[in-house]
């Protein structure tokens, strides 16, 4: 008896601790994003971050585009092959690209590469004091440091999606047509057809919504870093872990809101 009680004890702390942690995000962020017409403008800040998460993730994208575009033109072949649907290949691989993959694997690479950037970044900026810096020169550092790094990640991931689709498309024709010997005219022909708006814009919901969820996530748990090494280490890991299954679990949510 004592166990099941202390058993719900803990339980009932981290659902606590939950709801604060959630406050609290919710409270930083939204005081960020109230500021994003107030002046000084930080048009110039939201530029740099933009260029640093989008242009720097580019690579990264491109290759996991590709790849996963390959993989999913082989894995559909061996699929539909045994039903005599390989032309079918364009459209399902298309589909499962632009309403799944792409916006899934983008947010999680923006998530492994600029993500932990930004927690690293505003984490090393509470050790050194450049926070307590800015709030002694009379600058808003919630206006100076998270909103541009929010609204660029909002902006940022549903662009490197939209890159990620077209790569991976991309590739996964080139492998079907040339090594395949899937009929060029109804690859084509079948993603045209298949592939509509809805479907277009599920994906572009989802990567919007995954792009300002790892802005927030990411500011946050920098911002709210513990002022040592070690606390900007832990504070990384953290916002990449919680990032990445947070984005598996708005995925779900929107999936099925999208259907």
């Amino acid at each position: 008896m004592t166990a099941i009680i202390s058993m719900f004890g803990y339980l009932g702390r981290r659902f606590l601790r939950l709801l604060q942690w959630l406050g609290d995000a919710a409270t930083l962020s939204s005081s960020a994003l109230v500021l994003l017409f107030a002046r000084p403008w930080q048009g110039k800040h939201f530029v740099l971050q933009l260029y640093a998460l989008g242009v720097g993730s580019l690579v990264i994208i491109a290759i996991t585009g590709a790849f996963t575009g390959m993989v999913l033109s082989l894995q559909g072949y061996y699929t539909l092959t045994k039903f005599g649907s390989e032309s079918l290949l364009g459209s399902a691989v298309a589909l499962s690209i632009i309403r799944e993959l792409g916006p899934v694997l983008g947010a999680l690479m923006v998530v492994g590469r600029a993500g932990s950037s930004i927690t690293a970044e505003i984490g090393i900026m509470r050790v050194t004091e450049q926070i307590d810096a800015l709030e002694m020169m009379a600058v808003n550092p919630r206006a100076r440091i998270l909103l541009p790094r929010i609204v660029a990640t909002t902006m940022a991931v549903p662009l490197l999606v939209a890159f990620f689709d077209v790569i991976g498309i991309a590739a996964a024709y080139v492998l079907a047509v040339n090594l395949l010997g899937v009929n060029r005219g109804s690859f084509i022909a079948e993603m045209v057809a298949k592939v509509t708006t809805h479907d277009l814009n599920t994906g572009w919901i989802k990567a919007v919504a995954f792009g300002f969820i790892i802005g927030v996530i990411c500011t946050y748990i920098g911002y709210r870093a513990t002022p040592t090494t070690e606390g900007v280490a832990k504070a990384t890991t953290q916002a990449v872990v919680i990032a990445s299954v947070s984005v598996l679990i708005f995925d779900y949510i929107l999936t099925s809101f999208f259907l």
